[in-house]
């Protein structure tokens, strides 16, 4: 059964198009990787999902509902959680509190009744000693599990990672890929738009990618990878 479903998505900012007819679904459990050049439109497909920017044609069903008019925080509701491509948490706050802030939002619960699960995702991601820390004296890779923690702690269902991987190093990659990999094992599905391609690939069962806002390729990474189209225009390489 498919948790995500887009139908001829189109999307278009005067002359210039960033979604042109794209059409995929998403099983439930499923981690699907999104790969494609700078520009390709990676970033603007995960704000059609989510509500933050209008479709101009085409729909978008989540779990069998037309969401396409949605607002954002709706579909958050309904189980889309997304992370952003730079952290921002409340800098203010400590990383437990920035935590209740999305748990709260994410499930119209009271801070109080939310309290033990976001506990228990600090645990998941890493951060359970950093639990009472100001979130902006965070390091790079503090701020994306603590990223990766607010958008589970809006229980989703369907989870859109954007570039979390950038910028870490070898073992911090291999570190976050693990808690990743742990979140899918218990269910979530996942969507992840990500350059650092062993990282993606040692998570997801199915590449899509994409170029000037048209799908070029979907399927298994192993044939992704092999096609010469996706070797021509994403890695570049004249075949």
């Amino acid at each position: 059964m498919a948790i995500l479903e887009l139908d001829g998505i189109c999307k278009t900012f005067g002359a210039l198009t960033v979604a042109d007819q794209i059409s995929f679904a998403v099983s439930e459990g499923e981690a699907l990787g999104i790969i494609g050049p700078n520009g390709a439109g990676k970033s603007t497909l995960f704000n059609l999902i989510t509500g933050n920017i209008a479709t101009d044609r085409g729909a978008i069903r989540f779990r069998g509902r037309d969401v396409t008019r949605m607002p954002p925080m709706a579909r958050c509701l309904a189980g889309i959680g997304r992370t952003f491509q730079i952290p921002q948490p409340f800098e203010k706050l400590t990383v437990f509190e920035n935590l209740l802030v999305a748990g709260a939002f994410g499930s119209r619960r009271g801070e109080a009744d939310v309290a033990d699960r976001c506990a228990d995702i600090l645990v998941d991601t890493g951060l359970i000693d950093k639990a009472n820390m100001l979130a902006g004296s965070l390091s790079l890779l503090e701020r994306k599990r603590l990223e990766l923690a607010r958008a589970l702690a809006t229980e989703p269902k369907l989870l859109l990672l954007d570039e979390i991987a950038g910028g870490l190093t070898e073992g911090e990659c291999r570190s976050l890929v693990a808690t990743i990999r742990a979140i899918h094992a218990r269910g979530v599905a996942v969507i992840w738009i990500e350059h650092v391609l062993h990282a993606l690939n040692s998570v997801v069962e199915r590449l899509l990618v994409l170029h000037f806002g048209k799908v070029i390729g979907i399927g298994k990474p192993e044939q992704i990878m092999a096609s010469r189209d996706v070797r021509e225009i994403y890695l570049g390489i004249e075949v």
